[in-house]
């Protein structure tokens, strides 16, 4: 059985998706953006944009029961592979040993520079 989750403190989804789903002992995150929940705007550069992101998956995570250290899986899409570096130094800040598996791909995205989506395994 699915349970959606749904939080203010990440962006509302642009379409007909949910911001989270939990199924059994595991959450899924749909692929979120950089836009701040409290103006909708979305920050400058690389580094913001991937810690805005992050945030946004965190207070999902957090809405379903979970933390980032419960993430196994990320997948993140980049708009240009030459960020990959810029964005690695904030994504680091994010996560420990031992780190999620992650595919890292460059993606076309419409005006924002990273997007990212988890799963993550409840305790």
């Amino acid at each position: 059985m699915k349970k959606e989750i749904r939080t203010k403190d990440a962006p509302m989804p642009a379409g007909p998706y949910s911001q989270g789903i939990i199924v059994g002992n595991r959450i899924y995150v749909a692929g979120q953006g950089p836009s701040n929940p409290a103006t909708g705007k979305a920050p400058e550069g690389i580094e913001e944009q991937t810690r805005q992101v992050l945030k946004n998956i965190q207070a999902i995570l957090e809405a379903g029961g979970a933390k980032l250290d419960d993430v196994v899986k990320v997948t993140a899409h980049l708009a240009d592979l030459k960020y990959f570096t810029a964005f690695n130094e904030v994504y680091k800040t994010f996560f420990k040993e031992p780190f999620p598996v992650r595919t890292t791909v460059g993606s076309q995205l419409k005006d924002i520079l990273v997007e990212i989506d988890v799963i993550a395994e409840l305790a």
